[in-house]
């Protein structure tokens, strides 16, 4: 006996209407995934993306429309997005990261009108993460109390050490900086926004002990460069007067600060937590997160609070100032 179909039986099929799975039909002259690739890439190097940066948003880019096989932004779905992530085998980190070029490039479609709907927003991949620590201060006293001052790397190496932990600027705008970018007069660093992450100008202040470090260090710079007959400005460069790796994060003084770690035992020693300790050392001296997040030149409140890692007692320890 035939089952009869009922006034609450539906007969057409929706369920890719509900769940938001139709794909668009590709209209004459749509755009093909290939095609808003190129634009887009024009469109970063115009804006001063780093080479880097550039290259990782191709590679995660062709990997997606290869796996997937889509051809037009308009076959981009939910679906073929985590049937990406699913075809990895990757740690969540990993995927997190390429998920992010992924949805940075189709962010950029959106904005140029390829795409009516920022429908990867909800995407996301959950993971553990394990917040870094930041350097303790006893230990970057330490590092500066062994280190040979009567050396040019020893001398290098501290003041580095000193800008990192004062500035808290980024180990690849360390490598950038220029003898330009310091105002002596004024007391201050006046950083462009070519050599830092968000590409946004920025001011951040020095004392006169960071100001006289750069001046020693500057006369040093042109008797090394002078010996080598070596033409540049800045501050930071190598034995041999030549500029640092300068766009990357692991440059000669990051090298080198990973070495005094194992040498002396000591732990957070990195650029990185550095930068770290400046964020709390703000914290602690009564700066609000808003101002330390522009001092570090986040994109958001939000990794600015995970640099600063505040535990449980020292949450309650600064609400009871308000109480």
């Amino acid at each position: 006996m035939s089952k009869r179909s009922g006034v609450f039986d539906v007969q057409e099929d929706v369920s890719k209407l509900v769940r938001g799975e139709e794909q668009k039909r590709p209209e004459s002259g749509a755009m093909t995934v290939e095609k808003a690739l190129r634009v887009i890439t024009k469109q970063m190097q115009v804006s001063g993306f780093r080479e880097r940066t550039i290259n990782d948003y191709q590679l995660h880019w062709n990997h997606f429309a290869k796996i997937t096989g889509v051809t037009f932004l308009t076959e981009i779905t939910p679906n073929s997005i985590y049937s990406w992530l699913n075809s990895m085998t990757v740690s969540n980190q990993t995927k997190l990261t390429r998920l992010k070029c992924l949805k940075a490039i189709l962010t950029k479609c959106f904005d140029n009108g390829w795409l009516e709907q920022k429908f990867w927003k909800s995407i996301n991949i959950k993971i553990d993460k394990n917040v870094k620590k930041a350097s303790a201060s006893r230990d970057i006293e330490l590092l500066l109390s062994l280190l040979d001052l009567n050396t040019f790397v020893g001398l290098r190496d501290a003041v580095a050490i000193i800008t990192l932990h004062k500035t808290g600027i980024r180990i690849n705008t360390l490598g950038q900086l220029e003898e330009r970018h310091i105002d002596f007069e004024n007391l201050t660093l006046n950083l462009e926004g070519s050599i830092l992450k968000n590409h946004k100008n920025l001011q951040l202040p020095i004392d006169e002990q960071t100001a006289e470090l750069f001046r020693v260090l500057i006369q040093q710079n042109k008797k090394v460069r002078k010996r080598y007959s070596k033409t540049n400005a800045f501050v930071f460069i190598t034995q041999k007067g030549d500029s640092l790796d300068t766009k990357s994060t692991n440059n000669a003084i990051s090298k080198r600060l990973n070495k005094y770690s194992k040498d002396y035992g000591l732990e957070n020693i990195n650029p990185h937590a550095i930068r770290r300790a400046y964020a709390k050392n703000l914290l602690n001296k009564g700066a609000d997160v808003a101002l330390i997040s522009k001092a570090l030149g986040h994109s958001s409140l939000a990794v600015t609070t995970q640099y600063l890692d505040l535990g449980i007692e020292e949450v309650s320890d600064n609400l009871r100032n308000f109480l």
